[in-house]
């Protein structure tokens, strides 16, 4: 039998050792959108959007960790503090970029540098989050990863809190969920990580999320740059909660996705690709613009970058509040 690694063995360094690729003055003021065209594009999820909050129906937005990059905090704190947006969803990469920009005002490593002598990932502070995890796991086992991560943010010495995503979700009582993949991120290479207690909690979120699913009829589901987690974890969650409704009598129907990215989709892209086509397996396409809107939703996709879109969105919001 092949031994398990032996953590214990690694040279685990300082972040005042690492070179920086972002700093917290990349984290943009509260500006209105410079393109009159992508605002126009996002008028008519902003509609929803603001239809959705008066109905008291759920909003949510699932987002990889490039989002947090591209220095969207105040834009996505603002729609939060004003709901439109009542639940954040991210991958295991969001917790880390936040918690560091609000512990040192920094974030993201040259992983082509790092990688090169076995540096990339391991810096000390960032394997503290695990710390937390198993803090929570061992004081409540039912707490969610995003919950324990925000409070520690909120409650704790960190310079940047005010910019942190997580720290404004525990105080608002927004639901920030985290859904991980064990081995995808840098603080599962760190002897400190406990297998269980990121699993239980980042499984506890998975299912807080899904009780958002339940509320999600004339709401609205937004993807900002999740290829696979984001389309996945719907997929999954709207099943379990359209089975509840069906026994219930009701129903999980009409809603709105949106998905925000940089790929090529057709203009038609009410149909999936054929499975000979590399389109096909990319899943927020058949997944959130196609399948689970089959049945009475509505779906848009916007192609920018982050750092145009999420502020695009927030303008239009503001124009049709």
């Amino acid at each position: 039998m092949i031994p398990l690694f032996d953590r214990n063995s690694l040279e685990v360094q300082s972040l005042n050792q690492r070179d920086h690729d972002l700093d917290h003055r990349a984290i943009r003021p509260l500006e209105k959108s410079e393109s009159p065209d992508l605002k126009n594009k996002m008028r008519s999820v902003a509609e929803n959007i603001v239809r959705a909050r008066k109905l008291n129906s759920s909003i949510v937005l699932m987002m990889g960790g490039h989002v947090i990059r591209s220095g969207v905090q105040h834009y996505l704190i603002d729609l939060m503090k004003r709901g439109f947006i009542g639940g954040l969803a991210v991958n295991g990469s969001g917790i880390i970029h936040d918690y560091e920009l609000a512990l040192i005002g920094a974030t993201t490593e040259s992983v082509a540098r790092y990688i090169k002598n076995g540096q990339f990932g391991l810096w000390k502070e960032t394997g503290q989050l695990n710390d937390i995890i198993n803090r929570a796991y061992a004081d409540d086992p039912r707490t969610g990863m995003g919950e324990a991560i925000g409070r520690a943010i909120h409650e704790g010495d960190y310079p940047h809190k005010n910019v942190s995503l997580f720290a404004t979700g525990y105080q608002l009582k927004i639901p920030l969920t985290v859904h991980v993949g064990i081995g995808y991120d840098i603080i599962h290479e760190h002897p400190n990580c406990d297998g269980a207690a990121t699993g239980a909690l980042s499984y506890n979120d998975f299912l807080r999320y899904t009780s958002l699913i339940q509320n999600l009829e004339n709401g609205v589901m937004m993807n900002f740059g999740s290829a696979v987690m984001a389309p996945e974890i719907f997929l999954k969650a709207l099943s379990m909660a359209r089975n509840v409704a069906r026994q219930k009598g009701s129903t999980i129907q009409h809603f709105s996705t949106l998905v925000c990215d940089l790929h090529d989709l057709p203009t038609d892209f009410s149909k999936e690709s054929s499975k000979d086509n590399p389109g096909y397996y990319y899943r927020p396409w058949k997944t959130m613009l196609v399948r689970t809107v089959a049945d009475g939703g509505k779906s848009y996709y916007i192609q920018a970058q982050h750092a145009d879109s999420i502020p695009a969105l927030w303008t239009a919001i503001n124009e049709v509040e």
